[in-house]
């Protein structure tokens, strides 16, 4: 990345940079200064996005006609004097631009996810918003393409703790050794916040000349949004949330609250699999289906299953099996009933060959190292956003508590991370999030990884909100197909409100319909 490179303690190296360009005056309002105009009214430099022959990411985006660039911000907003870093983002400019109306950034989860290159599929899937949009994709700080934080892990996961006292020992341990390895960005660390990315993103707004910012948040992306809210309530144009996480929650142990959601996925997957026993023969009812699969947990409690050349202990099985939030369509149900005949037939000692995708899926989880560090900048963000119980002994009790209800993915979703031992402790409090701002909400009732509680959490937190649900779904994120099976009533809400400002007069519902591919 552009910067000069400062080594840190320890041996771990970040980009970061003395100080920001000169000045310039753009459009759009400014606060008084608080050592920030510098950074609001820097000059946008657009550039090609390909960085090299072998970016075929960024040679997509010149091909869609994209313009990218950097924004300088401080790594500590509270001493923008000090160190700067790099935030890197793409723009595709509006198709329509007599009737272009504003500038919409999207966040599409994670965190730690960038989004340079997902803008275009914004582009791609709702053309209507590309004509009267600047869409601007923003790889997060430390995330691709911005200032990157990498701590070199040789895991892409914890896992599961497993099935005893022994198996959960080894994930203390092995987060303990994740945690040490982050100790040489101590510098860094407490600035990779949720709170520090809502405010770069006011600085690209301001950097771009808009008074106001529309914005899309996915997963993620809505605690990033009602951030951003809180923070920066009359910055907000036309703001969408889909699939809205809990604000009050929002840190390391989030996941623990998914366990009876993905449980009640497992549940609406089995039902169909009964369906279909007559393919996949995995019981001809729900309950005989469920059964399955805790004999097949119960199977590698007792000793790994061989799974061609791989052997899935009851770490790595929640792991692979995990993908049933993967979304409620025909084509991803039937992968996983594939895959599900596969380890049930492990189970029972036959040997397998697993599928070409589940193959690749073992390979990753057992041997991948986070190379591009993706999953150390992820914890990173939510080690620095809320802090978390530094006793072991918490982690283990409730996995306990919940191994009778939640046998298959309790021990993966209440498990312990680094963040237990993280070197560094938050720089700020958690945001507080309580405004009137009108914002639109979509989700499904059936959402593993946002459950609808917490987005009826976020719904009240935000009063000013309008909530449109997805009765009866069982996916993550409902809008464009983005990541989850698409829904024309979903879209055309939401479609509406972008272009026309148009809010619901009312919380309402959209029906389940069948996606395209399943017509």
């Amino acid at each position: 990345m552009a910067g000069a490179a400062v080594a840190l303690a320890g041996s771990a190296v970040i980009a970061v940079q003395a100080g920001a360009g000169p000045a310039r005056t753009k459009g759009g309002s400014h606060a008084p200064d608080d050592g920030l105009n510098r950074f609001q009214q820097q000059k946008v430099e657009w550039h090609r996005c390909r960085t090299g022959p072998d970016d075929a990411i960024g040679k997509e985006l010149d091909d869609a006609k994209a313009q990218c660039a950097e924004v300088t911000v401080p790594l500590d907003y509270s001493h923008p004097d000090g160190p700067t870093i790099k935030v890197a983002m793409s723009r595709l400019k509006a198709t329509d631009p007599k009737h272009r109306r504003g500038t919409l950034l999207y966040n599409p989860g994670g965190p730690g996810v960038p989004a340079t290159y997902l803008a275009l599929m914004v582009k791609q899937a709702e053309p209507t918003i590309a004509a009267r949009y600047d869409l601007i994709g923003m790889d997060p700080r430390f995330v691709g393409r911005s200032t990157p934080l990498n701590c070199k892990w040789p895991t892409v996961s914890i896992g599961s703790a497993g099935p005893d006292r022994r198996t959960f020992n080894r994930s203390v341990a092995l987060s303990k050794d994740l945690a040490a390895r982050c100790a040489g960005h101590r510098d860094v660390l407490p600035h990779a916040s949720t709170r520090n990315t809502a405010r770069d993103m006011d600085v690209i707004r301001a950097a771009l000349g808009e008074s106001k910012l529309s914005y899309i948040g996915s997963s993620y992306g809505t605690y990033l949004g009602e951030v951003y809210l809180q923070m920066f309530p009359r910055r907000a144009d036309r703001i969408v949330l889909d699939s809205a996480l809990n604000p009050d929650l929002f840190g390391p142990d989030l996941s623990s609250t998914q366990g009876p959601a993905v449980n009640a996925t497992l549940r609406n997957w089995a039902a169909w699999a009964a369906g279909h026993h007559d393919r996949y023969h995995l019981g001809a009812t729900t309950a005989e289906v469920m059964a399955t699969m805790d004999r097949i947990n119960q199977a590698a409690t007792r000793g790994p299953l061989r799974v061609g050349s791989h052997k899935v202990d009851s770490r790595l099985l929640s792991q692979i099996l995990w993908s049933v939030t993967g979304g409620d369509s025909e084509e991803v149900y039937a992968d996983y009933a594939a895959d599900v005949r596969v380890l049930s037939d492990a189970a029972r000692g036959i040997e397998v060959t697993p599928p070409k995708a589940l193959d690749e899926a073992l390979t990753d989880l057992s041997t991948s190292t986070d190379a591009d560090g993706t999953f150390s900048v992820q914890t990173a963000i939510q080690c620095a956003d809320r802090a978390v119980s530094r006793d072991p002994e918490t982690y283990y009790r409730d996995i306990q508590a919940h191994r009778a209800d939640e046998p298959l993915f309790g021990p993966l979703t209440r498990n312990i991370s680094p963040c237990s031992f993280w070197p560094t402790a938050p720089a700020e409090p958690p945001t507080k999030v309580h405004n009137a701002v009108p914002v639109l909400m979509v989700g499904a009732t059936g959402d593993p990884a946002a459950v609808y509680p917490g987005q009826q959490v976020a719904h009240r937190a935000l009063a000013g909100s309008r909530l449109v649900t997805l009765r009866g779904a069982f996916r993550h994120t409902v809008y464009a197909g983005l990541f989850a099976p698409q829904n024309k009533c979903i879209d055309d809400t939401v479609n509406r409100y972008l272009i026309e400002g148009k809010l619901p007069n009312t919380d309402t519902t959209c029906p389940v319909m069948p996606s395209p591919s399943d017509d």
